[in-house]
């Protein structure tokens, strides 16, 4: 009888996915999260791309992401963020914890924006990120709440919404524009408007360009300025 219990054990484990690039961090993370009984380590990636392609086929319930990989760090765009938005397009369940050596509040608006569960420092120590591995995996946020209304504001402050510069935009722009704003994926407009991927890229280039902003969280910034003015918020 007891030889028969035990391979449930391993099953209600819950099974966490790893991105960052450095080697060192990944493992210091799994041998701190394997040594949990109720956690474990599924699989691993150390870049974005690499993420997006292992994770789905091992289905974890965490996933503890970088949230700036490699030269993101010099404050480039967030390449882990954009793999949380990624990973739960393909995963609607998986719980997103980002994991950052950086205190911003762009940082924070891009993990809102791409539905991350939890946002925490690097300086976090093992005991506490165990903890938030396990909140976030039951469903809980750990976004604090006075940071995610400061940002969260700037959303629908009453700041410039670029109307001269959304003229320069083309109606098939301005219908990618909306649908950044959802939180769509590129992958995703492309299916939604019956396009090749790679000409939403080029599309959503010239989108930041012509709106004068360096970073696809910027134009969704608009794109709800927009959205709100249409609906009277």
């Amino acid at each position: 009888m007891a030889q028969a219990a035990e391979p449930a054990g391993p099953a209600e484990r819950i099974g966490v996915f790893l991105l960052d690039d450095h080697e060192v961090v990944r493992r210091g993370l799994r041998d701190l999260l394997d040594a949990e009984p109720d956690l474990c380590v599924v699989g691993e990636a150390a870049d974005a791309r690499e993420a997006i392609a292992r994770a789905p086929a091992v289905r974890p319930r965490v996933a503890v992401l970088d949230a700036r990989l490699g030269s993101s760090d010099d404050g480039g765009d967030h390449e882990g963020i954009e793999a949380c938005r990624a990973l739960r397009a393909r995963l609607p369940r998986l719980a997103c914890l980002m994991l950052t050596s950086f205190d911003d509040d762009e940082a924070l608006l891009d993990a809102v924006m791409a539905g991350a569960a939890g946002y925490v420092l690097k300086q976090i120590n093992g005991s506490a990120l165990v903890s938030a591995v396990r909140t976030v995996a039951g469903g809980g946020s750990l976004l604090d709440p006075g940071a995610t209304a400061r940002v969260m504001a700037r959303l629908r402050g009453p700041r410039p919404s670029g109307p001269v510069e959304l003229e320069r935009l083309s109606p098939r722009e301005r219908e990618i524009l909306e649908l950044i704003g959802e939180g769509l994926t590129n992958r995703q407009i492309a299916e939604r408007l019956f396009l090749a991927e790679k000409t939403v890229e080029n599309r959503v280039s010239a989108i930041l360009s012509k709106l004068g902003v360096g970073r696809r969280v910027r134009a969704a910034v608009i794109a709800e300025r927009i959205r709100g003015r249409r609906t009277g918020g």
